[in-house]
């Protein structure tokens, strides 16, 4: 893909911001080229379209079966994708359900984040759904975002504590937190404006963090108890911007992560692909700003996108990382 393509890629992904910004309606979900990167995507690889007009796109995963499943968050609803792209609903009433999770009995957990309903629950199978935390100290969360569930049972989870509820406030601040597998839940951090995306590593031995507001992903060394230490700053995001307020805008938001180790951020120029080093290697553009990501499908050597209403898949060169769903 030539210099000029990709310029002219990342506009067209640009220009979807402005128009969302805008409170206007985005044009159709077009299809997109990707650039080279070596060992990741071939040049030319199509993002293909699978799906618009969706109400709330989110927290795609793969199943056992190679289909993917995403929340249709503001439908209510889970989606499935078989790998032949034929589109069903997998669950409904999931009661705003957003980031999804398995754990190693093959549960499904979610965040949920409907104002004054936030919380993490198991939604699948129906013998298995229960509430797991829907406060921290008694207070209720403002909008709990996205989860990952460690090999042990402990559940990584941000609270965004956003809310388009006019005049609303969150109680909590917002939040990375550890519900451990049996123990109380800890807040892990409360000074970063927007985390988003959380994701152990292979080994999980790292937790990585999405930070919407910020130029960097965060990154911990995790403890045999679950805590965290040595907070860093990981990779820097491609493609920051300035909000009218001044605050900064990298749009991250879902995280992946493939057989080699590499971590492939939803950001607001497209989906950012860093190596285990944190290094930038490239960047896959998208008609829309993506929300979240998944490697599913055969050998899952499929990269499925979703957000704004949309849903994409990307044939790769890379291998989702096999040891769990995500």
């Amino acid at each position: 893909m030539s210099k000029s393509a990709v310029t002219a890629a990342v506009v067209l992904v640009l220009s979807h911001v402005l128009v969302a910004q805008r409170g206007g309606t985005p044009a159709p979900a077009t299809p997109t080229v990707a650039p080279a990167i070596a060992g990741v995507v071939a040049a030319g690889a199509k993002v293909e379209v699978i799906k618009d007009g969706l109400q709330g796109t989110e927290g795609p995963i793969a199943m056992s079966d190679g289909s993917v499943i995403f929340s249709e968050t503001t439908a209510n609803r889970t989606i499935k994708v078989a790998p032949d792209g034929t589109v069903s609903t997998f669950l409904e009433a999931t009661e705003g359900a957003n980031g999804l999770a398995f754990d190693g009995q093959g549960r499904l957990f979610a965040t949920h984040v409907p104002w004054g309903a936030s919380k993490v629950s198991i939604i699948y199978p129906p013998t298995a759904k229960k509430v797991i935390v829907d406060n921290f100290n008694g207070q209720p969360f403002g909008r709990a975002n996205d989860l990952t569930v460690a090999r042990n049972g402990g559940i990584y989870f941000t609270d965004s504590a956003n809310t388009t509820v006019a005049d609303a406030k969150p109680p909590l601040p917002p939040a990375l937190y550890y519900l451990p597998p049996s123990g109380k839940l800890i807040e892990v951090l409360h000074d970063v404006a927007f985390p988003n995306g959380v994701l152990l590593s292979r080994d999980e031995r790292t937790l990585y963090l999405n930070d919407t507001r910020g130029e960097y992903m965060i990154a911990f060394d995790v403890q045999r108890d679950g805590t965290l230490t040595n907070r860093r700053n990981f990779a820097k995001y491609e493609g920051v911007v300035k909000n009218a307020d001044g605050s900064l805008n990298s749009g991250a938001d879902g995280l992946a992560i493939d057989s080699e180790g590499r971590l492939y951020v939803a950001a607001v120029n497209g989906v950012q692909v860093f190596g285990g080093d944190g290094k930038h290697l490239g960047t896959i553009p998208v008609s829309r700003v993506p929300q979240n990501i998944a490697f599913a499908g055969k050998d899952k050597r499929t990269l499925y996108i979703v957000g704004r209403g949309a849903a994409y898949r990307l044939q790769m060169l890379a291998q989702g990382f096999a040891g769990r769903a995500k």
